[in-house]
């Protein structure tokens, strides 16, 4: 399921980064419940707030996507 391995992937990046999921979500000004809830793969996220979370990570869409 897309919603599942695309909260897989941001897992991924963020523990690159070294960051808690309520740091991040703070960096990129988002509420930590709903990205928690987008790494657990339960929210259809809508484009607006991928695009913020590869912009958070420094990363493209595409390279936010790659591998699923």
């Amino acid at each position: 399921m897309i919603t599942k391995d695309l909260g897989n992937r941001i897992r991924e990046l963020r523990k690159q980064t070294g960051l808690s999921q309520e740091k991040f979500a703070l960096q990129i000004e988002m509420d930590r419940t709903y990205f928690a809830s987008v790494e657990a793969g339960k929210r259809n996220i809508s484009i607006r707030n991928i695009k913020k979370i590869a912009d958070g990570f420094g990363v493209s869409l595409s390279e936010l996507f790659e591998g699923l």
